[in-house]
């Protein structure tokens, strides 16, 4: 029998690479065929020599850890630290875009995680602390860069997660995109997230929905609530305009700061009503809000379609433009 080490590799957020590799003497599995990245069970004729998992273990390549742009409480982790991202996932988190050292409603991000961390670990997290990392992070580079503050206990377990938490931060950072983001074109899916009020990295229900969507051809998904109103798109919110007027979906969603810094800028109510997929038709126009892309287009819902470009959308967007930076 000639057994083949699968790869390794865990994911938590930025650019990890793990990888061992292993092989039996050639001998032990020359009828078996090549299957050099996944398990290889296959009967050999012939005497067969004993495994020898020390001899496997001397020839397989090291682990490799790579954590740039990472950092856990303000120094690189290891992979046991990380590893509570992938096996429990529990956690909340924000992200933000920095430009020249200040972030668009540094405040409200602050405020939002002081209040998932409350709800979640039963802790007050001490945000001062928190912007000094990003800080930290950061270091001397002024390029436009995307920062996401996850908040996580690496000690809790499956086993152990009513334990007495002691929240770390992990700050991890990229480059933001140059150029705006193209309009979207989403695909509505009944779905709606565990605690939409809070933003927590259990996402793997609103990414296998995204996951389908881009698979049909769109570029993310529109969730449904099983009452048919529309509540948000996978990390966005979405907004509509109808005679002139900002409409927000009336739903449990998770109100996202780019939206909240919209309303407070503008100089007329807002609207905020039920929704549903029939009620579409008489918008005039619809985008995106998150933070790391402003305010963003939506071309589509399913078949229904609206111009990209719209006196509103543009002034959306330079509202936005205009609202000053908080200092990190």
């Amino acid at each position: 029998m000639a057994i083949v080490a699968p790869s390794v590799a865990i994911v938590a957020g930025c650019a990890v690479l793990a990888h061992v590799s292993s092989v039996l003497p050639a001998s032990a599995g020359e009828n078996c065929p090549e299957t050099p990245s996944a398990l290889n069970f296959c009967r050999t004729s012939g005497t067969e020599p004993p495994l020898n998992f020390a001899a496997v273990r001397a020839r397989s390549r090291p682990l490799r850890w790579e954590a740039d742009g990472m950092q856990l409480n303000g120094v690189e982790p290891d992979p046991d630290q990380i590893k509570a991202l992938a096996l429990t996932n529990y956690g909340h988190f924000t992200s933000m875009l920095v430009e020249r050292g200040e972030v668009r409603g540094l405040s409200l991000h602050m405020q939002r995680l002081a209040r998932d961390c409350r709800q979640l670990f039963d802790v007050e997290l001490d945000t001062e602390r928190v912007r000094g990392y990003v800080r930290h992070a950061l270091g001397s580079d002024a390029r436009r860069t995307v920062v996401r503050v996850t908040v996580y206990d690496p000690a809790l377990g499956l086993g152990n997660i009513g334990a007495d938490a002691d929240p770390h931060i992990l700050v991890t950072t990229r480059p933001a995109p140059d150029a705006a983001s193209p309009p979207l074109r989403l695909q509505a899916a009944s779905y709606r997230r565990e605690m939409p009020s809070v933003k927590h990295i259990g996402l793997f229900g609103a990414l296998k929905h995204r996951r389908d969507a881009q698979r049909e051809g769109y570029d993310d998904v529109l969730f449904v609530n099983p009452d048919g109103t529309i509540s948000e798109i996978a990390t966005s919110n979405i907004g509509f305009i109808r005679d002139g007027q900002v409409v927000w979906p009336r739903s449990e969603w998770l109100a996202g700061t780019t939206m909240n810094l919209i309303n407070r800028a503008l100089d007329e109510p807002v609207a905020t009503e039920p929704l549903t997929l029939s009620h579409l038709g008489g918008m005039e126009a619809a985008f995106a809000t998150n933070a790391a892309t402003g305010v963003r287009p939506v071309a589509a819902v399913d078949s229904t379609e609206w111009p990209t470009t719209h006196k509103i959308l543009d002034e959306l967007r330079e509202l936005y433009a205009d609202i000053p930076g908080e200092t990190v």
